[in-house]
């Protein structure tokens, strides 16, 4: 079984007995490996994890890969307010649902990290707009530059936490798997 790297990989330390999480990254791959280097771990994956002893158990010097649910669409408007909208092309939906945890990046002052999903409008035609909006858990309301960016987009956003058997280092890396698993 090969693996390819998908952009970066990160790490972080864990301590015995506590739930310890990463920073969040967007998800770019349907599969993220997992190491454990100087103890062993219970791992979860998602929007906001916080692993217990009843997770996914990672040896100390073990390996896991894990799957993610990836999710992306290009950003054609962005509304600033105490909470963002954001608006995706005209003919395509959103991919998130209420509670997912997106990042928006591309634009140069409208670019958001994890942020929460706070509602999903696909309806036609509300406020005589025709295309796929939602809420967003941002507060862009000191932003008075106009949205015009034509690379923007939105990704799933995810977290790795790690409660340490022993204390120790998770290494993570979004990868793709080619051959026979």
């Amino acid at each position: 079984m090969a693996h390819r790297p998908v952009g970066a990989g990160s790490s972080f330390n864990f301590t015995a007995g506590t739930a310890s999480t990463s920073s969040a990254f967007s998800v770019q791959s349907s599969v993220v490996r997992i190491v454990a280097v100087g103890g062993a771990a219970f791992v979860a994956v998602g929007a906001t994890p916080s692993a217990t002893n009843a997770d996914y158990y990672v040896p100390s010097g073990g390996t896991a890969t894990l799957a993610l649910t990836k999710a992306s669409n290009r950003v054609v408007g962005v509304t600033t307010g105490t909470t963002t909208i954001v608006t995706v092309p005209e003919g395509t939906q959103v991919p998130f649902g209420v509670g997912d945890y997106i990042t928006l990046s591309g634009s140069t002052y409208h670019n958001f990290t994890h942020q929460q999903v706070l509602s999903v409008d696909t309806s036609a035609g509300v406020a005589g707009y025709f295309q796929s909006r939602m809420t967003v858990n941002y507060n862009s309301s000191g932003i008075v530059t106009a949205f015009s960016s034509a690379d923007a987009s939105v990704t799933t956003s995810n977290k790795v936490s790690a409660y340490g058997v022993g204390a120790g280092t998770l290494y993570y890396q979004q990868v793709q798997i080619s051959g026979d698993a």
